[in-house]
């Protein structure tokens, strides 16, 4: 099992039943944590958990308390009731409701269900965007920037009107990465509102301090097939990520076109300076908001 192996959190009341259900998983090359309470559960509940294996029976809830936990902090996490009760009494709903289910009186139960959670939690880890190693710190550092009370609109708005002359290119916007998706605050040349983050090349922006640069989307095995790429005309693209005090990154300042081109040295300073400029007004604007 390696450092990077999908982590699996093992909830069962029983100490003896918990132990051997982590070692089957363990074996099946998963990482595991093991808990025996809905609120120990939830205290160890967090994004860098994959997948959830649980009993429906604890002394302070049941397999229902459960799901709710995992769905209020990771949606996409897969549950796995793994649990001598009948299939009727298991959670019932929507896409966002639906569990797997084990049940416990099957011959060999501990290894079938090693081997659904490892399938599971492998298609979790495998999303359809990289997502950074602290998810939860930044996703958290971009909850705290209600752009509308922090009044930096029209300060957005006349540096990415500056940025699509400055660079003579179609669209410049300012992007704040939230969980699901990208929300433009300012977009100069178009009149995007949000973008699905699957879609965002600023997903890959976030990932490093490094300028992004995608000369042409077109040639360029990561964007080629987006679809929302081609529908927003969106043929090249340089981008910053911006961060907040504590160096989380929390969204990017960005250009594109419909054609493809590249950047000078001097074109991608001149970038990075706007990004710095967006980083300073939104610091400023907190400070000032929360007061002496």
């Amino acid at each position: 099992m390696t450092s990077d192996s999908p982590t699996v959190l093992c909830a069962q009341r029983d100490a003896g039943e918990r132990a051997r259900t982590a070692d089957a998983l363990a074996d099946a090359g998963l990482a595991v944590e093991e808990v025996g309470t809905v609120d120990a559960l939830d205290a160890a509940l967090d994004r860098s958990i994959d997948c959830v294996v649980t009993a429906f029976d604890f002394e302070d809830g049941d397999g229902f308390d459960v799901v709710d936990a995992v769905r209020d902090v990771n949606p996409d996490c897969v549950v796995i009731l793994y649990t001598e009760h009948a299939p009727s009494d298991l959670p019932r709903g929507g896409p966002e409701q639906v569990v797997e289910y084990v049940p416990q009186t099957v011959p060999e139960s501990r290894e079938r269900l090693a081997d659904i959670a490892a399938m599971a939690a492998a298609e979790v880890t495998q999303a359809a965007y990289p997502v950074p190693e602290t998810e939860a710190e930044r996703l958290t550092a971009v909850q705290r920037y209600d752009v509308d009370q922090l009044a930096a609109i029209d300060a957005f708005d006349r540096l990415t009107a500056l940025m699509t002359s400055h660079f003579d290119i179609d669209v410049a916007f300012v992007g704040l990465m939230d969980e699901h998706e990208e929300r433009f605050l300012a977009c100069e040349g178009a009149n995007w509102r949000t973008l699905s983050r699957e879609d965002s090349i600023c997903t890959h922006t976030i990932l490093s301090d490094e300028t992004m640069v995608v000369e042409d989307t077109h040639e360029d095995p990561r964007f080629a097939s987006v679809d929302a790429l081609k529908r927003l005309d969106i043929r090249s693209y340089a981008g910053v990520r911006i961060t907040d005090g504590e160096g989380n990154a929390i969204g990017a300042v960005c250009c594109t076109d419909g054609e493809p081109r590249r950047y000078t040295r001097t074109e991608l300073d001149d970038l990075r300076r706007f990004a710095d400029e967006v980083e300073e007004q939104l610091l400023l604007r907190r400070r000032l908001q929360r007061g002496p």
